[in-house]
């Protein structure tokens, strides 16, 4: 009974919702009563518990139609627009948006409650002593648990700064819950947990989507290049740490670049080559991947989706600042411009903008309105451009290695090798590269955080993050460097406030 206590409490912790309502319904899913905490089952269940929030990535935003939470990071970053007016879009355009705004919420409460499912495996599995349960097994599962916190938790800081410290489960509806600083949640918990998962014996990749060494690296490296820059300044160390574990990844990992950009949309090539660790779906379930229908120009007319949302694509200056003859502009690698009708597919459908088809499942949009597509969370290209920028601060310049995966890089787009260039050229051309590669996947807006730069699309220039002008006219300050803790949460709990500058 405890234990089924507790996950109905972490359910509700943080929430804004009506937890009396919450307690009252029937359970469906959850561990019993009366279940065999003893049994190897159940400690898997636990692990497996703690991946559900990942599609919080990705969840779609109540009360707006082709709004998810995917959504925000594009919109801010000024590179993207948007056909659907319920989006929200138009506040994130011109930057007017508050604590009260879309996706702010969703974002906070799907990712506290992973953090209670994998508080509550972490504490539950050592626990259990069961058949042909290993201590070794024991060991992966909670090294699984903690990478995924530490993710969970790494979004958080990003996003919202200092925000509430929950290690375990929670022992009452207590939600008076204050907030600690960005680098004590760093400190305590992601680095520290994803040291405790490195020493785990977990295999370098896993063809069934659950967290492998690649992954725990991969973040790792992810975590230290961010805390080597803004907001926390950790300094070179970190950037050398950084380098270290992607460098790891990339030689020991056994991931490889896809030859073609387009293998990406294949369903058969989940979690598998370049891909390191992706977001789970499947068409044969009922939640699928968002991604495919969101990105179809909205009533194009190209589908058998009965909305087409086009609630995201990039604007024309974006698409005008790749370098000429870059494959990842051209017609259906990164983006395309017209389809054939579907009702008459002699005809081809001609946009009036750039569409997004990194996320285009052609069996969901032409048969099954399912998409069997992943997310991808890391990948290889991400890595090898982590090492390069990472290994280039700590080491005063550019090394062989580096120079030779942003070549590999370049040359999957049909762009030339780099020459000689300086530490800080070298840096740039790095951001360059991920701002390109990376586009549409959530990335960008990070970036733009911890450098506290932004390339500016019409100029070519590196403007500072606080000043840079978008193309809708709006200007970045300091404001943006954190979201605003939403008002559903700090009315709940009034130790998160004060709020965010500028909220």
């Amino acid at each position: 009974m405890k234990t089924l206590k507790n996950i109905l409490i972490v359910a509700c912790l943080l929430l804004t919702c009506s937890c009396k309502k919450f307690l009252e319904e029937k359970p469906k899913g959850f561990l019993t009563p009366d279940a065999n905490l003893s049994s190897a089952k159940v400690a898997r269940a636990l692990a497996n518990g703690s991946y559900q929030n990942l599609s919080g990535l990705l969840t779609g935003q109540p009360s707006s139609y082709g709004g998810n939470t995917w959504n925000l990071m594009e919109f801010m970053t000024g590179k993207a627009s948007s056909d659907l007016g319920q989006t929200g879009f138009v506040n994130f355009q011109t930057l007017i948006y508050n604590n009260t705004s879309f996706y702010m919420d969703t974002w906070w409460q799907q990712m506290y409650l992973g953090v209670g499912a994998t508080n509550l495996a972490i504490q539950k599995i050592p626990t259990i002593n069961a058949a042909g349960l290993s201590d070794a097994d024991k060991t992966n599962m909670i090294a699984e648990a903690r990478t995924l916190r530490a993710l969970y938790y790494f979004y958080l800081v990003r996003m919202f700064g200092a925000v509430p410290k929950v290690t375990e489960p929670a022992k009452d509806l207590n939600l008076q819950i204050p907030r600690v600083p960005a680098k004590q949640i760093y400190d305590e918990i992601i680095i520290p947990d994803l040291l405790e998962a490195e020493k785990s014996t977990l295999p370098w990749k896993d063809a069934t989507g659950k967290v492998s060494m690649g992954a725990v690296k991969s973040l790792l490296a992810d975590v230290y290049l961010t805390y080597a820059g803004a907001a926390i300044n950790g300094g070179d160390q970190y950037y050398a740490e950084s380098a270290k574990r992607s460098l790891d990844v990339i030689q020991n990992g056994g991931y490889t670049l896809f030859p073609e950009y387009t293998d990406m949309i294949v369903p058969a090539n989940k979690n598998s080559q370049e891909f390191i660790f992706q977001v789970q779906y499947a068409a044969a379930i009922p939640i699928t991947n968002p991604l495919t229908a969101l990105t179809i120009p909205n009533y194009a007319g190209i589908s058998s989706y009965s909305d087409e949302y086009g609630s995201v694509y990039p604007t024309d200056q974006f698409i005008a600042s790749f370098p000429a003859g870059d494959k990842r502009v051209a017609e259906k690698q990164f983006f395309y411009t017209s389809y054939p009708n579907f009702k008459t597919p002699s005809q081809t459908v001609t946009f009036k903008n750039h569409y997004i088809y990194k996320w285009f499942d052609k069996n969901a949009v032409l048969t099954t309105t399912k998409s069997d597509l992943n997310f991808t969370i890391y990948r290889l290209a991400d890595v090898m451009l982590m090492y390069a920028e990472a290994s280039n601060r700590a080491e005063g310049a550019p090394n062989a290695n580096a120079i030779e995966y942003v070549r590999q890089i370049r040359a999957r787009a049909n762009l030339a090798p780099i020459g000689a260039l300086s530490q800080d050229a070298f840096e740039k051309e790095v951001w360059l590269q991920r701002y390109f590669e990376l586009c549409f996947e959530n990335k960008m807006w990070f970036d733009m955080l911890r450098t506290r730069k932004v390339h500016n699309d019409v100029t070519g220039n590196w403007d500072n993050f606080v000043g840079h002008k978008t193309v809708f006219g709006a200007t970045f300050t300091e404001k943006q460097l954190l979201f605003p803790l939403p008002k559903q949460e700090t009315d709940v709990n009034p130790q998160l406030l004060p709020n965010n500058p500028g909220f």
